[in-house]
């Protein structure tokens, strides 16, 4: 009886084990694959691949029929949009193939010569205004916004500062007197144009850079609190921006105002349902919805693609997160973890705002929603950043070890991508030890120019040595400050390259 016992338990046992079986190979097959060196810069390139490709279909749906209507072809602003897509995978390209060394030198430049671009295009007969706002440069062919430009030089930038001051332990004020007071003035000529939608788009940058940069939590709130009573006031200083604020409180006040075009968003969201009506058999875009193709793209999909392609767009972003922190998280330079995780921060708080406002949770504040809505600059700014993200995921431990090694897919043999730097933190620490040398001399040369600065041996004081000694000890304190600003501003102007670790276990060891 006791050793029938078994044999009766060995089927069960079996069909357990059996039943979970496919389960577990799924798993192990998304997991496997996960773990492949170059995963993240797989999901990165088809992410931005997806979201351009349905960007496109869904700008088509959406503005035909008002091009069509404005005496045109039904395909102006889809060619357009095309137009800037392709070279948005042009900029893409670049973004793969730039080094980090060369991208954390060019960053202080670049940014300056965003703020330039800023201030030019306030002035009048420089910058085109359109509909109230100056905020454009007329190439001719194509507009381009300076202020979309900020946005990634912003991040690159800060980056670079951020990483280059946690490498040499700089207090709280070295973290904020560089960063703030620069994106507060980029932000400022953004609000000159007006634009506050942008302006909301910086604040992000510049809160994701310094969350992500280490400032302490009392702080940070302080700061968050301040930039939300800000906003606030932007806002309301405005007639329309305070008429959207309005229409956002009381919604049913002003329906065929203000307020009609949340309102037809809502009812193109609603009349798709689950299923949506078909793609191209939205009604809304027969000129019921303002600025469907642009802003309120996102109800355009709702109706002719349903909930379902809604919850597809909103994957695609829950995925990009994911990507984006696996990345920052993976890397071992801080530069790269600093850039991933606030350019991440960034495209997706700006997408959660467009999604926000036009499902009603918002009040309007005319964000794009990235790499979907119609907008050429937009476009290819985004990519570029998206290149970018691609570019460091390239530079993970594991990524850079099987590129070293010949294990790089097609997609990189195909694209002749260079392969990536090896960081060493020994190297890194050995250029800051070099930057420190080079910038010891020049203060002690200042110090040995002055000979009566010099104490007395302690044989030779007289009456007064309680007086030299304070003032050897003023001019060491000034040469030490001296020293230690020289220090602080050539290890921020150094470059530190990336990785020597093949493995993840070892990561934990060089950090």
């Amino acid at each position: 009886m006791t050793a029938a016992t078994p044999r009766r338990a060995a089927p069960e046992a079996a069909r357990r084990v059996g039943n979970k079986g496919p389960q577990r190979l799924r798993i192990g097959w998304f997991g496997a694959w996960l773990a492949r060196p170059l995963a993240s810069f797989h999901l990165v390139v088809a992410i931005a691949v997806l979201l351009t490709v349905l960007g496109l279909v869904m700008v088509l749906s959406a503005s035909s029929v008002e091009s069509y209507a404005g005496g045109g072809s039904a395909y102006s602003l889809f060619i357009q949009q095309a137009v800037m897509a392709a070279f948005g995978a042009v900029v893409f390209y670049i973004a793969l193939r730039i080094p980090m060394r060369l991208m954390r030198q060019l960053s202080f430049p670049v940014f300056a010569l965003s703020v330039v671009l800023l201030v030019l295009v306030l002035i009048p007969g420089v910058g085109t205004k359109v509909q109230g706002s100056q905020r454009w440069f007329d190439l001719g062919v194509v507009s381009v916004q300076p202020s979309e430009i900020a946005k990634v030089t912003l991040v690159v930038w800060g980056s670079h500062l951020l990483a280059s001051r946690q490498s040499e332990k700089a207090g709280y004020k070295d973290i904020l007197m560089p960063l703030v007071p620069a994106g507060l003035l980029v932000c400022l000529l953004v609000v000159l144009e007006p634009n506050l939608s942008t302006t909301i788009a910086l604040g992000i940058v510049l809160t994701s850079l310094l969350w992500f940069g280490g400032l302490p939590l009392r702080m940070f709130v302080t700061i968050a609190v301040s930039g939300v009573v800000a906003a606030t006031i932007l806002a309301l200083s405005a007639g329309y921006r305070s008429d959207r604020m309005r229409a956002f409180f009381n919604p049913g006040d002003d329906p065929q105002g203000i307020g009609y075009q949340a309102r037809q968003a809502m009812y193109s969201l609603a009349d798709g349902g689950i299923w949506g009506r078909g793609l191209g058999q939205s009604r809304a875009k027969w000129s019921y919805l303002p600025n469907a193709h642009n802003d309120f793209i996102f109800a355009i999909i709702g109706e002719e693609l349903g909930f379902l392609g809604c919850a597809l767009v909103l994957g695609l972003f829950a995925l990009f997160v994911y990507a984006g922190l696996r990345i920052a998280s993976r890397s071992v330079d801080p530069f790269i973890r600093l850039l991933t995780a606030s350019a991440t921060t960034w495209i997706t708080g700006q997408a959660l705002i467009n999604v926000g406002y036009v499902v009603g949770l918002l009040p309007v504040t005319g964000l794009q929603l990235p790499l979907v809505s119609a907008g050429g600059s937009s476009l290819a700014i985004t990519l570029f950043m998206f290149g970018i993200i691609a570019n460091a995921a390239r530079h993970e431990p594991e990524a850079v070890a099987a590129l070293h090694s010949g294990q790089d897919g097609r997609f990189s043999r195909l694209l002749r991508l260079p392969k990536p730097e090896v960081y060493s933190p020994a190297r890194a620490a050995r250029a800051r030890a070099k930057a420190k040398a080079n910038g010891k001399p020049k203060a002690n040369a200042k110090v040995k120019s002055a000979p009566q600065r010099r104490a007395l041996p302690s044989g030779r004081s007289r009456g007064g040595s309680a007086e030299t000694s304070s003032r050897r000890s003023v001019d060491s304190d000034s040469a030490r400050r001296t020293s230690r600003s020289t220090e602080s501003w050539r290890s921020t102007r150094a470059w530190e390259p990336n990785y020597p670790m093949k493995h993840a276990r070892e990561r934990g060891n060089s950090r």
